[in-house]
C-alpha cells in the first residue's frame, strides 16, 4: 500500500470490530449463540502501513480459551490485514467476561 492515503485509526478499528464479531460467530458456532455476549470493541493505532490492534471481547464458557483466543487473534490479524493492506504486527486481546451457556453454571 506504498504512497497510499493513510487509514484513520477509527476506521481501522471499526473494521476490526466487524471483523472480529463475524470470527467470533464463526469460532463458537451457533450452539453457542444463545450466550449472553457482549459486543467486541476494539482499537487501533497505525504507523505508516502496519497496524497494532486491542480487541475486548466475551467469550463463552466451557470452551478451549487458549485455542480460541490464538485463533481469534490470527484470523482477526490476517482479515484487518487483508481488507485494509496494513501489515498487522500485533492483536492484544482482552477477556471481558466469560459467558456460561447451555446448563448449569458451574463445571467440573
Amino acid at each position: 500500500m506504498r504512497g497510499a492515503t493513510a487509514i484513520p485509526d477509527r476506521v481501522v478499528a471499526r473494521i476490526a470490530t466487524r471483523v472480529t464479531s463475524e470470527t467470533l460467530h464463526r469460532l463458537i458456532g451457533p450452539r453457542r449463540a444463545g450466550a449472553d455476549l457482549s459486543a467486541p470493541s476494539a482499537r487501533a493505532t497505525t504507523y505508516g502501513e502496519t497496524a497494532q490492534l486491542a480487541l475486548t471481547v466475551d467469550l463463552p464458557y466451557p470452551a478451549d480459551i487458549a485455542v480460541t483466543c490464538r485463533r481469534l487473534q490470527h484470523e482477526v490479524a490476517e482479515g484487518v490485514a487483508r481488507l485494509t493492506g496494513l501489515d498487522v504486527r500485533d492483536v492484544t486481546l482482552t477477556i471481558r467476561r466469560l459467558a456460561t451457556f447451555g446448563g448449569p453454571g458451574r463445571v467440573q
